[in-house]
């Protein structure tokens, strides 16, 4: 069975199970302290509501590890709701100290059919008049990612740091098709980037890279590889920031199936540790470790003894942008045998 098949079947039973609620119910904000591009501040969250991700709703049944669509409504969210949801956001919080804001959408912002452009450029203008926000980040698909858009919201948002950041997930283009069904090439991305590039001579913009660890029907030491060699290439092309992105298992999702059938495990934390610690000594631009779900059922996990002091320490690297101090427990003896004969057995795999 072709991917879109087997993604397009079990995307259309997972949002057959969604719950529908309002754009008010699902939207949700928080703060913590973040990394800019100088140095830490107080990052505020927000997830708008939109129809959802254009590519999880295709025919392409979207990606392999992917559920943010059921944070979605499923319909057009209207302009004056988006500004509205976000007006009582930014009200909650008192700006009175550098600070960044970060949009998700479950999709892409720059995106007209799911980001209505008045309410783009609406809550740019708004952010522009903030004297003490520094950093507006949101997050595309590279298809969105023109001239035109760029040119209206850094006209919006005035001299803030806007950057744009893009799922690319790995530098190989056989994985990104194979193993997550992103959609995409690289070609495309680098299409994207040099349009951001272009634009850095008439505004403050920058770009930023999702990249995943461990994708599905990958084992452990392919994992860590991937990871580096990706970081690497991202640099070598003009990306400005990296963010990685261990997988997490996502209700709905072929990563689940296969998880549920013992075919597939997140990536251990001793994996994002040597990840940290290859790509913090060869590469120079920002580089940021995401720990959402270290430690649980369905996230990157060693043993209970070490998971909660190692997510700090790597949370602890983020801000400083060092590698984190030496550490030893029992369970790394496991890890290394997983990495060691990980691709041992490891019979030649086709296309699903």
């Amino acid at each position: 069975m072709e991917i879109q098949d087997l993604m397009r079947e079990i995307r259309k039973n997972a949002l057959e199970r969604i719950e529908r609620r309002s754009p008010y119910d699902l939207a949700t904000t928080w703060s913590q302290e973040d990394l800019f591009y100088s140095g830490r501040g107080k990052a505020i969250f927000m997830i708008l509501p939109t129809s959802g991700c254009a590519w999880a709703l295709s025919e392409s049944g979207g990606c392999t590890m992917c559920s943010y669509i059921a944070d979605s409504p499923l319909e057009d969210v209207p302009a004056d709701i988006l500004t509205d949801i976000f007006k009582k956001f930014i009200e909650k919080y008192e700006i009175n100290e550098k600070t960044a804001v970060k949009i998700f959408t479950s999709g892409s912002f720059l995106n007209n059919e799911e980001f209505p452009k008045e309410a783009r450029l609406e809550i740019l203008n708004i952010l522009k008049h903030e004297e003490n926000i520094e950093e507006i980040v949101v997050e595309s698909r590279p298809e969105y990612v023109t001239e035109n858009v760029l040119e209206e919201c850094c006209k919006a948002s005035g001299d803030k740091i806007f950057e744009v950041s893009i799922g690319l997930e790995t530098a190989d283009d056989y994985i990104r098709k194979y193993k997550i069904n992103k959609g995409f090439s690289k070609k495309d991305f680098e299409n994207a980037i040099n349009i951001i590039k272009k634009m850095k001579t008439s505004c403050n913009i920058k770009s930023k890279v999702y990249l995943l660890i461990k994708p599905i029907l990958t084992s452990e030491m392919d994992a860590i590889e991937d990871a580096v060699k990706s970081a690497q290439y991202a640099e070598k092309i003009g990306i400005d920031r990296i963010s990685f992105c261990p997988a997490t298992i996502h209700k709905g999702t072929l990563m689940e199936l296969l998880w549920r059938r013992g075919s597939y495990q997140p990536p251990w934390i001793w994996s994002i540790l040597e990840i940290i610690k290859r790509v913090r000594s060869s590469v120079k631009i920002p580089v940021i470790m995401d720990t959402s779900g270290f430690g649980t059922r369905r996230g990157p996990f060693n043993c209970k003894k070490c998971n909660s002091k190692l997510k700090k320490m790597i949370i602890e690297s983020n801000l400083n942008q060092t590698i984190p101090d030496e550490f030893e427990c029992e369970c790394k003896n496991r890890w290394t045998v997983d990495v060691e004969f990980s691709n041992v057995t490891r019979s030649t795999i086709s296309p699903i």
